[in-house]
């Protein structure tokens, strides 16, 4: 797989990322650890950079990209993802794209957490935020 990181979305994400860091593209619709969102609005429309000081057993496809950056991705996002993809920053978002058009055109950026929620405590918070999300 291979990803276009446009100079525009790589400055915006240099002055977020520290020397070293891993970049994982999840999903950010509930299904991802990584994901406190959810529902049928946001399946594989809604996307997310986890930056992490560390590897991460599920984030193991590589991403060959332009930039420095490490970037990696699961199995689970690649169904979603096509030929041509894209990192663009524009009006003030990061915007995800391949050949189809856009993924997302608001993708997040955050750190990863020290530790990884449980399923069972993202299923909660999923339910105490779920009426903000779709």
């Amino acid at each position: 797989m291979k990803m276009t990181i446009k100079p525009a979305a790589v400055e915006y994400i240099q002055g977020k990322i520290n020397d070293g860091q891993r970049v994982f593209l999840a999903l950010d619709d509930g299904s991802s650890k990584f994901s406190k969102l959810g529902g049928s609005c946001a399946i594989g429309n809604k996307f997310q950079l986890v930056l992490a000081d560390n590897a991460d057993s599920d984030y193991t496809t590589e991403i060959e990209n332009n930039s420095d950056y490490k970037v990696y991705t699961s199995g689970e996002e690649l169904t979603f993802l096509g030929n041509g993809l894209s990192l663009d920053y524009k009006n003030a978002m990061l915007k995800l794209s391949d050949n189809s058009g856009i993924l997302d055109g608001a993708v997040t950026i955050d750190q990863a957490p020290d530790e990884v929620a449980s399923k069972d405590q993202l299923k909660e918070d999923m339910q105490t935020i779920g009426v903000k999300n779709c």
